[in-house]
């Protein structure tokens, strides 16, 4: 995924990761199913019994599986979500080769394009020939620069293939207008993940700047500097930084969605931030009329300005080629590749080994063709009827979610109505786009993997640049259809599940409803969730942001979420480390909500009849061991720190050890009391929706 796409979907969606979904309709009755081959949904051998539930839901649900699965040399975290990515890959890589063997198709044709944009990023001779003059025309005219204007200009060429100094710009709908495409700002311009990094006191972040102005210096003795020169532009580039990191808003503060919205225009955009060159940059976008604009961090586009003054034209000649070589790095010769990986794999995430190259190739061959292989992607691999299945059980877990709306205790008929109004409104995408993105634009050739990479690039970011000012075009997916994940749209107040999350091995087609619900069902209630948490229940069911809260409800929630960002906060990793319970408040909102719906949906599907007990566990206990297990892995330690500052999702852990402790029919399932470690009593839970 591209940087912009990132930081596009930081604004525009809210994403479940490491999530399962399954295209199929658990109340059809293929719940229980048997078959000769059948896998057990529950396996004992993945448990490990001598954890109490009380103390360790978690691991007495998955301790055995994960003394059975070490994490491989090439992740830093290892779970059940990895292995249906790596069989993903494995998918698209058949593609690949099948279109790989048209050695006459057309130039300019999908075959074409698929195939020569792998091959160049496998052919590493010609990569490791080529060497730093892949990119040695674009240090050179960075080098050329001559005033601050023109360093400001080439921050938009730079923009238009895929590279970020400063800021990220792209169009995304109005938040206020929703069916408007404007202008937006995002705060950007860093080396290291988050702003915590430059701001940090203690002994492992310290270590990690010490450790990245290394790398910084590094990288610079590659492109040809003597390790003087490279040591003293490290210490620039970490200065810069650090004034830029200086005026970011945290990845906490980034989430309140009314603060991330100052509309403006380019007058207004020009007094507030003087000292940038905005027209210039705006026609060197070829935009010169941007109309509407969002500036998503306004103090950080103010705080541009002096900055421009404080550094001179030398050190932001200095910023701009850090930025095209750490950009440019993985598309490089293999010794670029290696430093990068040492950094943001080794010291970062604690990976041992880089992930095998056709794996790497594949991940940017597909971010670069999305639609393209998309298209393939779904035609072999996702049948119509999944489709159709999956639709009928989003519907099932809507219904179950309308239920527990009116029944709220703590809700007002009045935001009631508006509540329910905006969960049919919902609007559904399954698998894959209605219209496919055009890429007969695009030119690839077989022998120069980061030209080929750039031209994706900019056609993206010219496909971006051509929406602002118009209508929302609705149909449009913010991820390909072979995408492992899924998303929640606030703007558009959709749910979204790609085709490549639609697949096993999540979902046991001869598995009991117990486990399905408990999987597939709280992953669904967890995205419809997601418009009423608590930055999505700030948007009405047209996707405006819109206050249709009565202010004693809003009272209410806000009461009711705090309850549970206090439990997150005091939930312990690693001995001392603890989750933020703020920044990762939506993601937590939507687990637990997700759990209640899906509860609810299970029963529905029951009509009053008693479940089997399977290999001993109840309906009610197998429901919240199906749950469990999706989040099973083991994650490095290293990882799990800078998960904790960087990630808005709670830890595989925590999102099962926290949220069903809320639960009545967990603690009874499981005959949990108050003498067991996780217990909550009944005062201090939290009950939302």
């Amino acid at each position: 995924m591209t940087h912009f796409k990132q930081y596009k979907q930081m604004k525009k969606t809210i994403i479940l990761s490491l999530i399962t979904i399954v295209a199929v309709m658990i109340s059809s009755g293929c719940g229980n199913k048997k078959s000769d081959n059948m896998t057990k949904a529950i396996d004992p051998a993945n448990m490990d019994l001598n954890y109490k539930p009380g103390n360790d839901f978690y691991r007495y649900v998955n301790g055995g599986w994960m003394a059975a699965n070490p994490i491989p040399p090439e992740y830093s975290q290892y779970g059940a979500f990895n292995v249906l990515f790596d069989q993903n890959q494995k998918k698209l890589k058949a593609l690949v080769d099948e279109v790989s063997k048209d050695k006459y198709a057309e130039k300019g044709s999908v075959n074409q394009q698929i195939r020569d944009f792998y091959n160049s990023g496998m052919d590493t001779t010609g990569i490791n020939k080529l060497g730093l003059e892949a990119i040695r025309g674009e240090l050179d005219a960075i080098e050329n620069l001559k005033t601050k204007k023109e360093i400001q200009h080439h921050i938009a060429r730079m923009q238009q293939e895929g590279i970020y100094p400063l800021f990220y710009f792209f169009a995304d709908a109005d938040q206020k207008n929703s069916s408007m495409e404007i202008a937006n700002f995002y705060q950007g311009g860093l080396g290291l993940p988050d702003v915590e990094y430059y701001r940090g006191t203690d002994d492992h972040i310290k270590q990690i700047r010490e450790a990245y102005k290394n790398y910084v210096a590094r990288m610079f003795v590659l492109s040809g500097e003597d390790e003087k020169t490279a040591k003293k532009d490290a210490e620039k580039i970490m200065q810069i930084e650090t004034s830029l990191a200086g005026i970011s808003k945290t990845r906490t503060e980034r989430r309140d969605a009314e603060k991330n919205y100052y509309k403006t225009g380019l007058r207004g955009l020009t007094e507030i931030s003087p000292s940038f060159d905005w027209e210039g940059y705006f026609a060197a976008l070829g935009l010169p009329e941007p109309g509407d604009i969002n500036l998503s961090q306004k103090d950080f586009i103010a705080g541009i300005s002096p900055l421009m003054e404080k550094y001179s034209v030398d050190d932001w000649k200095v910023y701009l080629k850090w930025n095209q070589l750490n950009s440019s790095a993985n598309y490089l010769s293999d010794d670029f590749v290696d430093e990068h990986f040492d950094f943001y794999g080794k010291t970062l995430s604690g990976q041992q080994e880089l992930k095998p190259r056709w794996k790497r190739v594949m991940n940017a061959t597909s971010s670069g063709l999305g639609e393209a292989i998309g298209q393939l992607y779904v035609e072999k691999y996702f049948p119509p009827e999944s489709k159709k299945r999956m639709i009928v059980l989003v519907e099932n877990l809507r219904k179950s979610f309308a239920g527990r709306i009116k029944n709220l205790e703590w809700m007002s008929d009045d935001t009631k109505k508006q509540a329910l109004a905006k969960l049919d409104a919902i609007t559904v995408k399954i698998g894959y786009p209605d219209k496919w993105k055009d890429y007969s634009k695009l030119v690839i050739t077989p022998d120069n993997y980061l030209q080929n990479v750039r031209n994706a690039h900019k056609l993206e970011f010219e496909r971006n640049l051509a929406k602002i000012g118009k209508p929302v075009d609705k149909t449009e997916w913010g991820m390909t259809p072979q995408t492992v994940n899924a998303y929640y749209n606030p703007t558009n107040n959709e749910i979204v599940f790609p085709a490549g999350i639609l697949q096993p091995p999540f979902f046991n087609a001869d598995a009991d409803d117990a486990v399905n619900y408990g999987a597939i069902g709280v992953v669904i209630g967890h995205e419809m969730t997601h418009g009423f948490d608590d930055q999505g229940r700030k948007y009405d069911k047209d996707g405006n942001m819109n206050d249709w809260w009565t202010d004693e409800d809003a009272r209410r929630f806000e009461e009711r979420t705090k309850i549970l960002g206090k439990q997150y906060d005091s939930y312990t990793l690693l001995d001392s480390l603890h989750v933020n319970g703020e920044m990762t408040m939506g993601e937590n909102i939507a687990d637990l909500g997700g759990l209640n719906i899906a509860y609810d949906a299970y029963q529905m599907a029951l009509n009053g009849k008693n479940p089997e007990t399977i290999d001993g566990f109840t309906g009610n206990q197998r429901f919240f061991l199906g749950y469990a297990q999706v989040w099973r892995q083991n994650i490095r330690d290293k990882e799990l720190m800078r998960r904790l500052k960087e990630d808005v999702h709670s830890p595989g852990e925590a999102r099962v050890n926290v949220p069903v402790f809320n639960l009545d029919v967990f603690l009874q399932a499981f005959d949990i009391s108050e003498n067991d470690r996780l217990y909550i009593p009944v005062e201090e839970r939290a009950y939302i929706w």
